[in-house]
């Protein structure tokens, strides 16, 4: 990764030698794959929305489809935004209207019957991943919210508030008031006038 990123820098910024650990929890990972994936998802319903309509037996259907796909779309950007959970929460509102449309599907009529319900069953299983993300992000972000933090482990001493004042200790007597030197200054030149 650091050498996709040094590609990119002018020739005068620092390199980047290695990049640390990241941030994201496995929730906020989980979360992230699936705004990706529902983009992904989106595209494909818009651009093969008659493949997609004609191998579930569903012909007549595209605009309906086309329409899924804005907004597979839209919620996979609010998912990779920072509001994750009103983007899961839409994936999951839209996971039922998929349900339900794939349901039509599964009419005695329909010869290509099997492959709606592989494609029921599919989106069945992206629903359970998306309320599992949803609960594990909400979860996460419930719990730092209810806490504050606390630095009450933290002196702002590196070494401690103790080695701070023996450190002050042993200073020599005129380094101690360099602070106030202005004012022994003057009174050392007070008592040589008297």
């Amino acid at each position: 990764m650091s050498l996709l990123t040094n590609i990119t820098r002018s020739e005068g910024d620092p390199k980047v030698l290695q990049s640390g650990p990241s941030s994201l929890s496995a929730s906020d990972r989980l979360a992230r794959n699936l705004g990706w994936f529902s983009i992904g998802l989106g595209l494909a319903e818009i651009v093969a929305a008659e493949k997609i309509t004609s191998a579930l037996g569903m012909r007549g259907k595209e605009n309906l489809v086309r329409a899924y796909g804005v907004r597979e779309i839209t919620s996979g950007f609010m998912t990779l935004s920072v509001d994750k959970q009103a983007g899961l929460a839409s994936r999951i509102a839209g996971d039922f209207l998929d349900i339900a449309t794939l349901a039509t599907g599964m009419r005695p009529d329909n010869y290509k019957r099997e492959n709606a319900a592989v494609a029921l069953a599919m989106v069945a299983g992206i629903t359970l991943l998306d309320i599992i993300a949803t609960g594990a992000i909400t979860a996460r972000h419930t719990s730092l919210r209810g806490q504050g933090r606390s630095y009450a482990d933290r002196s702002g001493f590196p070494r401690g508030v103790e080695t701070s004042r023996g450190a002050a200790r042993k200073q020599p007597a005129d380094l101690q008031s360099t602070p106030n030197s202005g004012s022994g200054t003057s009174r050392m030149a007070a008592g040589a006038g008297d």
